[in-house]
């Protein structure tokens, strides 16, 4: 067993190894016999970290190793910042590491990093890891602006969600955001379809595919028992159509998980509380699936037959 100085993240800087009393012929020793890997100039990784980190975890670790590299002159920033902070990817594109020169220099990739330019103060960053990281609401918006529309949109209302950002500091960031680039018109679309009450990419896409066909879902309805008891809670409801929607993705099983059940205990749980929303409130229940996002049409086909289906009954 090589005694190799990586820090926590399982990563080594070259300078931190010559620190050590270890030369580039060490250095490349351990790469011969496979106890280092190099996934940037001047930087190593534990291999078994880097090969069962998958595309973001290796992304994160190139953007802790750049954050070491380029100490306080930058600060992480767009995609980058949003993904440490343990934002969703999906739709993204994280192929380089994104950081902001604090000292107006930026607008070139070089090496695996996109360096940004931009008018940066006091509360536009804030510190992790002893490291600059844009904060969370500019963070927000210049992912969103690089972003597609509902990838945008999953990015803010994650960053809503988990209390981050405020609705006014994103409209804020976004007016600034505009007068310097011009060219993301986009971004208030974004920004205006964003909300507070989508706990996931899955609850995000299914209110944006529901709205993109002229329902308004309203989301995180609660209902209650007649006592006032507080009898459950649904992703979206569709008042009009006296529908209700849940978004039924596989991850939300697991983080419904209790220490000793299995993912048929939350089924049968998820089940028994659907038939017991639907008695309390006479309303029905659409259970949306990944697939049904593909198809926003198809979904809408869906939605209707359910509230024929409960008129009819």
């Amino acid at each position: 067993m090589f005694d190799i100085p990586f820090d926590e993240h399982g990563l080594l800087l070259r300078r931190t190894a010559v620190a050590r009393g270890y030369d580039d012929d060490w250095l490349h020793r351990m790469m011969k016999c496979g106890a280092l890997i190099r996934i940037r100039h001047g930087v190593y990784a534990d291999p078994r970290i880097w090969a069962t980190a998958g595309a973001v975890g290796q992304h994160l670790l190139l953007s802790r190793a750049v954050m070491q590299q380029y100490d306080d002159r930058v600060a992480l920033s767009h995609a980058s910042a949003h993904l440490l902070r343990g934002g969703p990817d999906w739709g993204l594109t994280f192929d380089t590491v994104n950081i902001t020169n604090l000292f107006g220099r930026g607008d070139r990739k070089k090496a695996g990093i996109t360096h940004h330019r931009g008018k940066v103060r006091v509360g536009d960053v804030t510190r992790i890891d002893d490291h600059w990281i844009t904060a969370p609401s500019r963070t927000a918006v210049e992912t969103a602006a690089q972003a597609s529309l509902v990838p945008a949109v999953c990015v803010l209302d994650w960053t809503l969600n988990q209390g981050l950002a405020t609705r006014e500091e994103l409209e804020l960031y976004s007016e600034e955001y505009l007068r310097e680039w011009p060219d993301t018109l986009m971004l208030p679309v974004a920004v205006g379809r964003s909300h507070e009450g989508s706990e996931s990419v899955g609850e995000t896409r299914t209110r944006l595919a529901l709205e993109n066909q002229g329902f308004h879902p309203i989301p995180q309805w609660k209902v209650f028992d007649p006592s006032g008891r507080l009898a459950g809670r649904v992703d979206l409801l569709l008042e009009a159509q006296g529908v209700m929607v849940e978004f039924d993705g596989r991850i939300k099983y697991g983080r419904l998980l209790k220490p000793g059940q299995t993912i048929k205990d939350v089924i049968r749980a998820e089940r028994a509380r659907e038939v017991l929303l639907e008695e309390l409130t006479g309303l029905r229940m659409l259970r949306v699936t990944w697939p049904d996002l593909d198809d926003e049409q198809r979904l809408a086909a869906r939605v209707w037959r359910v509230a024929n289906q409960r008129r009819a009954s």
